[in-house]
C-alpha cells in the first residue's frame, strides 16, 4: 500500500506514561505518536528500553492485566485501549511473541489456527475459510493435520502468525518473532511479513534486534530508550546514525558499520550517509578503488589452534528418535582441548542431539562418544557434570532456588562438599560473573541477561574443563550479546574448552576459531571461521546466510581476497599506512 493511500491515525499514543506496580521508573514515558494504516513499523532499543511494554499496551494487556499507573491514552481506530476489554481488542490486534511455543496449545495445525475463532463463536464455514486462507498466507497449506510439536522452529512461528491472521485483524504486533530462528527461517518470516504488508495492506509493528532485516522491510523505525521514543524516522536515515544507535546499545546493520569504517579510511570516496542495506552498499561502492595492504597475512588466517588431545569426540555416531526421525547420520568429530568452537545449522539439523550425547542425556545406539578420551558409557550423568558444564538456551529453566547464592552452590551442596569449600566456590563464581551484588536476590527478580549469568556461575562453581553453551545470546540486545561473548572468550583464555551453539553468525568473528556446520544430521562444513563463512553456496544449502559484511565483501572484487569478517577488519584496506584507501 502506497504511503499516500494510508489512513492517518489508526494507532494514536497521546502522552502515554506507564509504571509497573512497585517500580520506581516508568516503562513508558510520555509517548506521543501516530501509526497509519498499512505502515510497517520497526521498534528497536536495548533490553529494558520499553519495547515489549509498548507492544503489550497496544492490545490493552498493559495496564489491564498487569495493573500499575497509566496516564494518557492509546486509541486503536477510535477505541480507547483502557475502555475496551482485551478480548475485544484481540480481534483487531493480533499478537505474536518471541517464543511461539508459549502460544501454541492445540494438537493440530488447523485446530491451533482456529482456536481463537471458535472462542469468538465464528460460524464453522467462516472458520474453515479463514483457516485455509491464513495457512496459505504463511506457506503451511498441506500441514493442517500435523501436530505443532513436529514443526520446525520457523514453521511454529509461521503458525503463530497464521493464528493471528485468522482473526482478520487490522494490526499484527510481533515481539522478537525471529530471535529463536536460524537465519533462513528468520529471513522467510520477514518475507512473509513484508508480503502481508505490501500486498494485503496489513499494519505491522515489529519489535526486534534484527537490524538488517528491519532496514530492508520497515517503512519507519522507532528507537526507544528508557521508556521514551527518542528517534522516529525512515530506516535509511535512522540506521545510518551509527553513533546514536551505539549510544542506545542498538546494533547498527553490519553494512552501515562497514561504511563507517570506510569513511574514516577514505572520506572522499563514500557517501556522507552510510547505506543501510546490501543493495544500497553495492551501488555506493562503485567509486572506491580498494586493494589490500601488504601485511603478509594470508586470506585464511587465523588458523584453528591445535591444543593437543580431544576434549570431546564422536565416531560414526547415529541417532534415531522413537518417532522415526533420523537426527544423526554417522557423525565423526573431534573438539580439541582448549579450543573455542562454534556449531551452527538450521533448527532440526542435529546440533542439540549431538550435545545431548556428550552429556549422556541420550544413549548412543550406534557409534562412540568420548569425553577427554573416556567413553561416556562408563559415566553417570552426575559424573559427567563435573567435566562438562552445560548452559541451556532458556537459562531460567535451569534456575529453581530462591536465592542466587543458593542456586550457584546447589550442585556442590548436593555433592556434600564442605561448607567452606562451597562458600568459596560460590563467591569465586559470582565474582567471575560480576554478580556479587545479587547474592541474596531472588533469581526471578533479575533480568534475562543476569539470569543467564547466574546459570553460568552455577556451572563454573563445579569448575568443569569443558563448557557447552546452547544459544546463550537468544533474546539479548547487542550489549548483552557482546558481553556474553566476552565472558566465553575470557573463559576460553583461562583454559576452558568452549563449544557454542548459535544462530547468530555475525557474533562469531573475533571469538570463535573453528566453525562446524550441520545439516540433516551430518557435518557439511568444518574449518577455520573465515573459510566456512565464505563457503557461499554450501552455507545456503545448509539453510544459513553468512553475515552481511561477508556477503558484501564477496560481491566486491577488491575486498574478496581480504576475507574481512567485520567492519574493523577493513582497516587492512589502507595500502600505504597513510590513512587513505589506495
Amino acid at each position: 500500500m502506497a504511503a499516500g493511500d494510508r489512513d492517518e491515525g489508526l494507532i494514536t499514543f497521546d502522552s502515554v506514561t506507564y509504571r509497573y506496580p512497585g517500580m520506581a521508573l516508568p516503562a513508558l514515558d510520555n509517548i506521543r505518536l501516530e501509526i497509519s494504516r498499512g505502515e510497517f513499523v520497526g521498534l528497536i532499543g536495548a533490553t529494558g528500553a520499553g519495547k515489549s511494554t509498548f507492544c503489550q499496551a497496544l492490545n490493552g494487556i498493559v495496564p489491564q492485566f498487569f495493573g500499575g499507573e497509566f496516564s494518557g491514552s492509546i486509541r486503536i481506530g477510535g477505541d480507547d485501549t483502557i475502555d475496551v476489554p482485551t478480548s475485544r481488542l484481540a480481534a483487531r490486534i493480533g499478537m505474536v511473541f518471541e517464543d511461539p511455543e508459549t502460544q501454541i496449545t492445540a494438537t493440530t495445525v488447523e485446530a491451533e489456527t482456529a482456536f481463537a475463532l471458535e472462542n469468538l463463536n465464528v460460524p464453522t464455514a467462516e472458520i474453515r475459510r479463514r483457516v485455509d486462507l491464513a495457512l496459505a498466507s504463511v506457506g503451511l497449506s498441506g500441514q493442517e493435520l500435523k501436530h505443532p510439536a513436529n514443526l520446525s522452529g520457523g514453521q511454529k512461528q509461521r503458525l503463530a502468525i497464521a493464528a493471528a491472521l485468522a482473526l482478520a485483524p487490522d494490526i499484527i504486533v510481533l515481539d522478537e518473532p525471529t530471535s529463536q530462528l536460524d537465519p533462513i527461517a528468520a529471513r522467510d518470516v520477514f518475507a512473509i511479513l513484508l508480503r502481508l504488508n505490501r500486498e494485503e495492506g496489513l499494519t505491522l509493528v515489529v519489535a526486534s534486534h534484527a537490524s538488517e532485516e528491519l532496514a530492508e522491510a520497515a517503512d519507519r523505525i522507532l528507537l526507544m530508550d528508557a521508556g521514551s521514543v527518542v528517534e522516529d524516522g525512515p530506516p535509511d536515515r535512522l540506521f545510518a546514525d551509527i553513533a546514536r544507535l551505539k549510544h542506545c546499545f542498538v546494533r547498527p546493520p553490519e553494512i552501515a558499520q562497514t561504511f563507517g569504517v570506510l569513511a574514516r579510511l577514505s572520506p572522499q570516496a563514500v557517501p556522507e550517509q552510510p547505506p543501510v542495506t546490501l543493495d544500497a552498499a553495492i551501488a555506493a561502492i562503485g567509486p572506491l578503488n580498494l586493494r589490500p595492504k601488504s601485511s603478509g597475512r594470508g586470506p585464511d588466517s587465523p588458523v584453528v589452534r591445535d591444543a593437543g588431545t580431544a576434549a570431546l569426540s564422536v565416531h560414526a555416531l547415529k541417532h534415531t528418535y522413537p518417532d522415526g526421525t533420523v537426527s544423526l547420520r554417522g557423525i565423526d568429530l573431534d573438539i580439541r582441548q582448549g579450543s573455542f568452537t562454534g556449531i551452527v545449522g538450521q533448527n532440526g539439523s542435529g546440533k542439540s542431539t549431538l550435545v545431548r550425547h556428550f552429556l549422556k542425556l541420550l544413549d548412543a545406539p550406534a557409534g562412540a562418544v568420548k569425553v577427554q578420551g573416556d567413553d561416556v558409557a562408563a559415566f553417570k550423568v552426575s559424573d559427567l557434570a563435573r567435566r562438562i558444564g552445560y548452559v541451556a538456551q532458556n537459562a531460567h529453566q535451569q534456575i529453581f532456588c530462591d536465592r542466587v547464592d543458593k542456586e550457584v552452590g546447589f550442585a556442590l551442596t548436593m555433592q556434600k562438599r564442605d561448607k567452606a569449600e562451597v562458600h568459596a566456590a560460590v563467591e569465586r563464581s559470582l565474582a567471575a560473573m560480576e554478580l556479587g551484588w545479587a547474592a541474596d536476590r531472588h533469581p526471578i527478580s533479575l533480568s534475562r541477561g543476569d539470569s543467564l549469568r547466574v546459570a553460568i556461575a552455577a556451572v563454573l562453581a563445579l569448575d568443569p574443563e569443558i563448557l557447552i553453551f546452547d544459544e546463550p545470546t537468544t533474546g539479548q540486545d547487542w550489549r548483552g550479546a557482546l558481553a556474553i561473548m566476552e565472558i566465553l572468550r575470557s573463559l576460553n583464555r583461562s583454559g576452558k574448552t568452549i563449544l557454542l551453539i548459535t544462530h547468530h553468525l555475525y557474533l562469531l568473528p573475533g571469538f570463535v576459531e573453528r566453525l562446524i556446520v550441520m545439516n540433516g544430521g551430518t557435518v557439511v562444513l568444518d574449518g577455520p571461521l573465515r573459510d566456512v563463512l565464505y563457503a557461499g553456496e554450501q552455507l545456503e544449502l545448509a539453510g544459513l546466510a553468512p553475515p552481511q559484511t561477508v556477503r558484501f565483501a564477496g560481491k566486491v572484487a577488491g575486498l574478496r581476497p581480504l576475507r574481512p569478517l567485520g567492519p574493523d577488519d577493513l582497516a587492512d584496506l589502507v595500502a600505504d599506512g597513510s590513512g587513505q584507501a589506495a
